[in-house]
């Protein structure tokens, strides 16, 4: 019975595939003629590079930077338009955002906010139990409630344009793996956010759109680098009596070598990005992996949990991690 549920559930996938294949195709949207986007997290990675890739077309661009006397604000200032205005934006402060609102309002073109590009965000690696409640809190506040806040403040400048909303994810808003709770739970509220909005948003000619890369760690540095002597400083002896240093140290080498194997530049993101802004009929999801991996987490999240689960098991860092544990 499982056998054919797995063979359906196989066909049901293709199907999809296929008439997805066919469905999408429309016109575009020529944003350089009045339009302005807001990208927020600018700073660097994706954001920056959008930036400047709308800057050259033309598009009226508010480049959200954390730190606008920065060296990622000064570049886009220096190497852009005027049409690129660089916003000082901290998503996790009302009053920024509300500062960023009012500068937008102020300098809006003629056909105004055609889209938001919530991208801002951070990335980190642990265990839950090597974690604290201040570094969920933390992603979270960023990840989620960050792009909440900026969605709210500037839903009714999209409306009135009939633009879009474009939300970065990640493949872990759905496949859950070691060391990486915290960022998935984060992308995780992330879409469903997003997808409740574009329910809403539907009526009003609105459209929303989910970016989902997978590994781009080289290509932005967004992942947070730490040794295993990092982590295993900050645990309570209870928990040293639990995890080994040393597959700690093992953990780190491998997360590392992982996030080097990944993309080496941004552009299929960007290239999603742009499709999501200025097609008729842009995508509600994105994922953006290698060819290799595309079947593989298409079909992960159809699987039942106890076969998704069973995945990690072929994993060597998972077999070590479990003869590791309690051993000194």
């Amino acid at each position: 019975m499982n056998g054919l549920l797995f063979v359906g559930l196989l066909g049901v996938l293709l199907l999809l595939l296929v008439l997805k294949l066919f469905s999408r195709r429309g016109g575009h949207v020529q944003l350089g003629g009045g339009f302005a986007v807001l990208i927020t997290g600018c700073d660097c990675g994706f954001g920056h590079h959008l930036a400047r890739s709308l800057d050259q077309q033309g598009v009226v661009v508010f480049a959200g930077c954390l730190n606008p006397d920065g060296a990622g604000a000064q570049s886009l200032v220096s190497r852009s338009s005027r049409n690129l205005k660089v916003l000082k934006l901290d998503v996790t402060s009302d009053e920024d955002v509300r500062k960023a609102k009012a500068a937008v309002q102020e300098n809006l073109p003629q056909k105004g906010l055609w889209a938001v590009v919530n991208n801002a965000g951070i990335s980190d690696w642990a265990e839950i139990e090597w974690s604290s409640i201040e570094d969920f809190r933390s992603m979270v506040d960023i990840n989620l409630f960050g792009a909440i806040r900026t969605s709210i403040a500037f839903l009714p400048l999209v409306r009135a344009a009939k633009g879009r909303m474009v939300y970065v994810s990640s493949v872990f808003a759905f496949f859950n793996c070691l060391n990486m709770a915290a960022y998935s739970v984060s992308k995780r509220g992330l879409e469903a956010f997003a997808d409740c909005l574009r329910v809403e948003m539907a009526s009003f000619d609105v459209k929303v759109s989910i970016i989902q890369p997978g590994n781009f760690g080289r290509a932005t540095n967004i992942l947070k680098m730490k040794s295993g002597l990092d982590i295993w400083e900050k645990l309570d002896s209870e928990r040293k009596q639990t995890f080994n240093q040393q597959y700690m140290e093992l953990a780190s080498d491998y997360f590392i070598s992982t996030c080097r194997a990944g993309f080496k530049d941004t552009d299929l993101v960007i290239n999603a990005m742009l499709h999501a802004l200025t097609s008729t009929r842009p995508k509600p999801r994105y994922l953006l992996v290698s060819m290799t991996d595309m079947f593989f987490f298409k079909l992960f999240p159809f699987l039942p949990t106890v076969v998704a689960d069973s995945v990690f098991s072929l994993s060597s860092m998972y077999a070590t991690r479990k003869e590791m544990l309690y051993a000194r």
